[in-house]
This record gives structure tokens, sequence and C-alpha cells, in this order.
């Protein structure tokens, strides 16, 4: 396997550091290296926000400073992740070129401050973003204590000034090559909206159109295009000093501003920033969206990836700062690593003194000393990661079922008028579907319809309301040469430029496949209800299942009726299908159901498909069991996400993975975490 980091092959250990803040202080500096040692830290993250340091003035560089800070601590066994500091710009450059700070899409430019202000579109800033990046790279790329360069900081936002217009202009025309082409892919022709020269067209503003779904879905587009062009400038400048030291930038898990598929090609590593709101009800259903973020930064690239940021306590800018119980802190660092992460980094190292992260949580307090409860906990993850390095770092995730959550549908879905303007809740529906696999202990890949299939043995797809090109023929193959699909409701409604499919829904094809026509969907208001009942010998259990929101009403042709509806006019239609095809099977579920079904139904298909699992054992409620596997050993993670003790018992043949002592039951405190080792089951040829 690849290593993450090559200079430095190892599960990191550390955070944010930004030492710029405290250089009139070289007691906290001295401080700082002394108390990383204690925590077990081996890398921080360096220069994410230190732009005015850096280049104190227009063509005046200072790194003198980073590089002392870089060589202490790498006299103290501690590497460095080097930033890019685009992420906020000068002072000084703002006042000189106006044009670097964004327009909003009321076409007004912003003033100087925050950050991500900036227009990735600007000549000016391209240019000053390549300098400071080259020179980082003359300076620090052949530095031995510098293992990975950070692109830039949760790239975000759009800019609508004039230089963006004119640049999203000349990208819709080289997309569609001619008028009437676009007039035909936007339907301009409703409401009189027809283009008749290229300079007509403009972003959806805040003022002006926003009624063409084709025009909104291609501006969504073009955004994450000019932001991945804009990092690729940056990656490029670094990579022309030193090709071999790799690259990430930190990403935001579901963030819908941007799709981060796109990312994957130009990044040699994935990370992202880890920030659940523990504690706010149940956490088993708050530790499953971690799970399924994690899952998904995984899947971009389908490789072990790095936890950038995450807090050792508590965040400030959530809506309540709820501290973590103990346990929590241990058991959602490990959860990361369970899911293919190889590293635990933390926003931030120390508390700033003023300014908007003065609150922020961080391993050391404004108290400046290792005797709080957080640093105890941050020591504790430190030694976990340390017991553990060497027999993890090689063992990676190899799902055989991939979840289908794909940008590009979500924002047409989102964008909808109709059926329910009231929430269709595309993304909620993923994640219910990956909390029901996630829960029984199956590996899943998420992955947008771009990607190959021929790894699985299940594809799961809800609510692919739009068609993105060749994506209904990968499911025609997948199906034939043997593959499991489950589909649902709100399906093959669109295709890539939200145009409705003509012949009938499930589009292009694709009603062959799953052997039903949805003539029409029903929307329910909220707390209105209907039942899926099955049928004998479907292989579900003899209840009801209550389900809400959309009721797809669907004639069979050619599918097995498994489930019906139980009330309204279309009582006893088709709720949940299957149908042959080719080798495979395509399965058809019909209304949005609860976790009680998804649960059933995903047992089913299960044991029907011999699907592996990460324990092979029976687990309490709020337990999960997460795999990592090797060529020698597996590694099951078993994380208690419950606030009460539970016990479980194992399968033969269990070791503790830190002390090497067999194991044939656990007893896990609330919020507590054992990984254990067993048999390899080998690793597959697994890279893209």
């Amino acid at each position: 396997m690849k290593a993450v980091t090559p200079r430095f092959p190892h599960l990191l250990h550390g955070g944010d550091y930004n030492p710029e803040q405290w250089l009139s202080y070289p007691d906290v500096l001295a401080k700082d290296i002394e108390l990383m040692k204690k925590a077990h830290v081996n890398c921080v993250s360096l220069g994410i926000f230190a732009w005015s340091h850096l280049e104190p003035e227009e063509g005046v560089y200072d790194f003198s400073w980073l590089e002392t800070i870089i060589a202490k601590l790498y006299e103290n066994g501690i590497y460095t992740i080097l930033a890019t500091p685009s992420g906020a710009r000068p002072r000084w450059m703002a006042q000189k070129y106006p044009e670097v700070l964004r327009v909003a899409n009321n076409g007004v430019r912003n003033a100087y401050g925050d950050r991500h202000n900036h227009c990735l579109t600007s000549p000016i800033y391209r240019d000053k973003v390549k300098q400071i990046n080259t020179r980082l790279a003359q300076h620090f790329a052949g530095n031995p204590a510098v293992i990975l360069w950070h692109i830039s900081n949760e790239y975000s936002g759009a800019c609508y000034c004039p230089l963006c217009r004119k640049a999203f202009t000349q990208w819709v025309k080289q997309k569609y090559g001619t008028l009437e082409n676009l007039n035909h892919a936007w339907w301009a022709d409703f409401w009189s909206h027809t283009y008749t020269s290229w300079d007509q067209v403009e972003p959806p503003l805040a003022n002006g159109d926003s009624t063409l779904h084709g025009l909104n879905l291609d501006w969504k587009r073009f955004t994450t295009d000019q932001t991945v062009d804009f990092m690729r400038e940056e990656i490029r400048a670094v990579k022309q000093v030193n090709p071999t030291l790799p690259v990430t930038a930190n990403l935001m898990g579901f963030f819908d501003g941007l799709d981060y598929f796109r990312f994957g090609d130009d990044l040699d590593v994935v990370s992202w920033d880890n920030y659940p709101c523990w504690h706010q009800g149940d956490n088993v259903a708050i530790a499953a969206q971690a799970a399924a973020s994690h899952d998904l930064m995984r899947s971009i690239k389908r490789a072990p990836w790095l936890q950038m940021e995450s807090t050792p306590s508590m965040t400030n800018w959530q809506d309540v700062s709820k501290l973590k119980r103990p346990g929590m802190h241990e058991l959602s660092s490990l959860q990361a690593v369970a899911h293919g992460a190889q590293s635990v980094q933390y926003f931030q190292w120390r508390k700033s003194r003023g300014s908007f992260e003065k609150l922020h949580g961080a391993v050391v307090d404004h108290n400046g000393e290792g005797n709080t409860r957080v640093f105890h906990d941050v020591e504790k993850t430190g030694e976990w990661l340390q017991q553990l390095d060497a027999k993890i770092y090689p063992t990676r995730i190899q799902p055989r079922v991939a979840l289908i959550y794909d940008w590009e549908n979500r924002w047409a879905v989102e964008d909808a008028k109709g059926p329910r303007n009231s929430g269709l809740h595309y993304l909620e529906t993923v994640l219910a579907h990956h909390r029901a696999l996630w829960e029984k202990g199956i590996a899943t890949d998420l992955i947008d319809m771009t990607k190959s299939l021929d790894r699985y043995k299940l594809v799961v797809a809800p609510m692919n309301y739009l068609y993105r090109k060749g994506y209904a023929e990968a499911l025609r193959q997948f199906v034939e040469n043997g593959g499991t699909l489950v589909g649902t409701y709100w399906s093959g409604i669109v295709d890539d430029t939200d145009l409705c499919c003509l012949g009938g829904m499930p589009g292009q094809g694709m009603m062959e496949v799953f052997g039903i026509w949805n003539e029409e969907t029903d929307a329910l208001y909220e707390g209105e209800t209907n039942t899926l009942v099955p049928e004998t010998g479907s292989g579900l259990p003899q209840k009801a299942y209550e389900v809400r929101e959309l009721c797809a009403l669907v004639h069979a042709q050619g599918a097995q009726v498994l489930a019906a509806y139980g009330s309204d006019f279309y009582q006893g239609t088709p709720a949940l299908t299957v149908h042959p095809y080719g080798k495979g099977q395509a399965y058809y579920v019909a209304a949005r159901t609860g976790l009680d079904f998804l649960r059933d139904f995903y047992e089913k298909l299960r044991l029907e498909l011999a699907l592996p699992r990460a324990l092979q054992a029976e687990l309490p409620a709020g337990v999960i069991a997460t795999r990592r596997q090797g060529d020698e050993h597996d590694f099951v993670f078993l994380q208690n996400y419950g606030d009460s003790e539970q016990v479980v018992q194992l399968p033969a043949g269990m070791t503790d993975a830190v002390t090497g002592e067999p194991v044939d039951k656990v007893q896990l405190p609330a919020y507590g975490i054992s990984v254990l080792q067993t048999a390899g089951s080998g690793l597959a040829a697994w890279e893209e």
C-alpha cells in the first residue's frame, strides 16, 4: 500500500499550530514543544493563515521565523505539514488590488475581512498565490521535516464579479457550442428566456434569473471547476519545485457548495475537517453521520485519508459549544482511524488569545499547562496511536457495497420545484441507507455516478433524480453482469441538464432493468403516513412499515412484488419489487421508509449476498464494529456510543490489538472503544 506521507509513514497525531500569533511570547513557543512531546504529538500543520507574516509587504518575504520553528519541532521528533496561505489574503493586497475581493450575488464587492473572501478568477490573485507558493516550495520542499503540502484551507464560496461572469460565459460557450444547444439544454423558451447572444449569459443573481434549473446547475458545476482549476495552479507551483512531496486539501464532508469528487485526481491524499455535534440527542445517529462522512472522504480516492481537523473538546461556532463527555474524544478519534484515517489532527493546538477563535476548543487552554481533562484525553489518544501505529498503518478498507451519493444530483434535487418544497431530504435519505449498513458492520463506499461499479456486489442508489451521462448504462451493465442494484422512488426523472426524461420513469432504459413503470408520485404532508406491507415469502418480517413524504405509484412490468401499500387509493399496489435482469437483480423501494425497514431489508440482502461483516457476533444496541483489512491481520474496532456499559461476546480467535492477549469478551464502558486483532483477510489489488 502506498504511504500517505512517505517521508514519515506513520499514524499522525497533532494539529493546526499557529506560532505566528505568539512570536512575541518566546516562553509560550518553548512550552508548546514540551507539551507536544507529552501529548505524543508527532506532526503539526503550519502556515495556514500566515500570509501577513510570510509576506508583510508586497514582494518582501520573511520565512526566517517559520524556518526556526520547523527546525525546533524537527529536533524534537515533530514533523510539519506546511500550508499554502491562500485561504486568507493579507490586508495590504486587498487595499492595493481591490479586484482580489469577491463580489456577492447581489453585485456588490465585499470589503476586506474574513477568510475565503477572494476571487478565484482574478489574474492578480492567482499570480500572488503562485509567487508565494513558489517561494515557499523553493525554501522548504527539500526540508526533511516537511512531509506534506496543505493546499489552502477549506475551499468554499463563489464570486460574481465581472471576471467570474466572463469566465462563466466562456465555460458555457465551450460546453454547449451553439446558442441553439444552450437554449435547449436550459429549456430557455420557458417564460421567453431565450438567449440570442452569448453576452446575455450571466450567473443566477439575487436580482436576476434563478428559474432556469439548467443555469443554476451549471453555475454550481462552474464554481467547482473554477475552484479545482485554482487549486491545480496552487499544486503546480509547489510540485514544479519538488514533484515527490505529496499534497492534500482539507475538505468538509458533505459540504454542499463543491463537488469533492472533482478534487480527487489532483490530490495525492484526501483530508477533511470533522466536527460532529456530540451529545445532542442520539449519539448513535451522530456517530452514523460521522461514519458516512469518513466513508465519503475515503471514497473520493478509494484510499486511506487524513483527519486534518477535529476538536479535542468543543467548537465555538456551533449553536451550542457542548463539551465532549469523558471517553468521547478517544472514541470519536479512533472512529476516524477505523474508517481508514491515517491521522488524528486537531484544530487547534493552542487557543488563540483574541479574535474569532479565542474560545474554540484546543489541546492547550489559556492556562497554558498540560493539567486539564482535555489535554489528558489527547494524551491518551496519542498513546493509542503509538501502540497501534505499525499494525494499523498498512491496513485499509475494502468494501463490496457502494452507496451512490452525487453532488450534481443533490443540487438538482434541492433546486427542483415540487413535489415537496418543504423538503425532499436527499442527503438524509442517503445517510439513512448508510446507517442501516453501518450498524450491521458492512463496509460501504460512497461514490458518485462517474465511478466504476466493477468491484461491488451491491450498489444502493437512493433518489437518483438526475442521471448523468453514461450512468444508466453503467447501472445496466452492473446488473447484467450479476450485481444487485437497489433503486428508489424519485429516480430517473431528469437528464444531466435537468430536462425531464421522456417515455416514462425511471428513464433512460431503467424501466426494463427494474421491471416497473413509475406513473405518478404522491407527496405526503408533514405527519401524513402510509404503510409498506410485505408479501408472504418476501424474506421480510410480516409487519407493516411506516412510509412518508414520497410514495411512487408503480406498475409491475415483469418485477416480482415483495410488498404493497397499505392504504389510500393506491392500496395494494407495489411498494417494493425485485426484478431479475441478466445475471443480476434490481430492487425498487417505492417510498421513503424509516430505519426499521432499512435494517430488515439490508439484513435480508446481507444473507442473500453473503456480504462480509466486521464482526460475526450479536452486538448490543449502540455498539458498532468496523474492520480494517490487512494481509497478516485484520483489526476490528468495537465502539460503544451508548451512555452505559456494554458486554460483547466475541467469536474465537481474537486478541487484544495492544496487549496481544486472547479475548473472548469485551466490556465497553460508556463511550468506550476496544481494538481487536484477528486473522488477515488479505488486500486485493484495490488501486484505481
